[in-house]
């Protein structure tokens, strides 16, 4: 596991809002915060140190931000905050632009300038979720006059290049029980390229990334778009590579240099296999045939999925199943 995680449940009421108060500015340049719940809070936040990166999925109760001038003087860690809003709706002033924003929406600030979030009029105890992101000005590869141009813009999360940051950031909080600290610090590398990639794209300005962000970022969509594929029996070297206007050669040179030794075809099946063993062991699914969930995942002939799935684990899914649910069983039985 990664991260540590608050829960206001954790904390005697009376305490909830200071401490998670605290919390916030160990993720965030300081800032004037109040709430119209602060005597009956509630909140759950995840902070993932992420090398130089600062990654915090949370949801809390309405709550406003005011980060003042005097506070600016009084403390400036130099950073760029990039925020996702996944549930809810915020309103955000900075750089001389007020923006409304809801879910999918993103935006980016600067520590160096005030801003203000703005809770809309009577949204009652509804809960708001997002993710936000902090990290050293100094990592992106950007003038930061271009960078100004995107101060307090209303941006989407919902194509291109967005889509996929909003995909990784998402994706943070559900992996993050399973991530090991050693993960960290790539992870870190990884949101850097894609808030590169981003930031470029947005500006139509990705010649000014250099051609090793330009290729990892590449290597992330190429990744993404595999992922969102899997199900597709079809998908293979030559599909991912015309989608994305690349040679097929390209496309195995860039998954050389980021997995040496491990080939596309190899890395599909494998993320396929994977996805088969976790649906194999949802008691959710017990009901589903096993090649109906081998063909949910693009592996279409039973022989071939048994055959690779005995490789990978060493046992037939079949058998695979069985252990799973006999092992369920005989926690069951313990705790009883």
């Amino acid at each position: 596991m990664i991260g540590t995680v608050f829960r206001s449940d954790d904390v005697p009421k009376e305490h909830r809002f200071e401490y998670w108060c605290e919390l916030m500015h160990q993720a965030i340049a300081p800032s004037h915060m109040s709430s119209d719940f602060a005597d009956d809070f509630w909140a759950r936040q995840r902070l993932l140190e992420l090398g130089s990166v600062l990654a915090w999925p949370t949801s809390y109760l309405p709550t406003e931000f005011r980060r003042t001038e005097k506070l600016v003087r009084q403390s400036d860690p130099e950073m760029y905050h990039v925020s996702l809003v996944l549930g809810g709706g915020l309103g955000f002033e900075h750089a001389g632009r007020a923006e409304a924003y809801g879910p999918s929406d993103l935006w980016v600030s600067d520590t160096s300038r005030p801003y203000e979030v703005h809770v809309p009029a009577g949204p009652g105890r509804q809960v708001l979720t997002g993710v936000g992101v902090d990290f050293p000005k100094a990592l992106l590869p950007l003038p930061p006059a271009r960078v100004r141009q995107l101060l307090g813009r209303r941006l989407s999360g919902r194509e291109g290049v967005g889509a996929l940051l909003t995909g990784f950031l998402t994706g943070l909080e559900r992996q993050a029980d399973t991530l090991q600290p050693s993960d960290a610090p790539r992870l870190g590398a990884v949101l850097i390229d894609l808030l590169s990639a981003w930031f470029a794209q947005v500006l139509e300005a990705e010649e000014a990334l250099a051609p090793e962000t330009r290729r990892r970022a590449l290597a992330s969509r190429v990744r993404a778009f595999i992922r969102q594929n899997l199900h597709d029996p079809e998908l293979a070297p030559p599909v991912i590579a015309a989608a994305h206007h690349i040679s097929l050669s390209y496309l195995h040179r860039i998954f050389q240099e980021e997995t040496p030794g491990e080939t596309v075809a190899a890395w599909i099946r494998a993320q396929r296999l994977e996805g088969a063993r976790r649906d194999l062991a949802d008691p959710n699914l017990d009901s589903a045939p096993v090649h109906t969930i081998a063909t949910r995942w693009g592996l279409v002939r039973p022989s071939d999925f048994t055959r690779a799935f005995r490789s990978a684990y060493g046992v037939s899914p079949t058998e695979y199943r069985l252990r799973v649910q006999a092992e369920a069983a005989g926690e069951l039985g313990e705790s009883e």
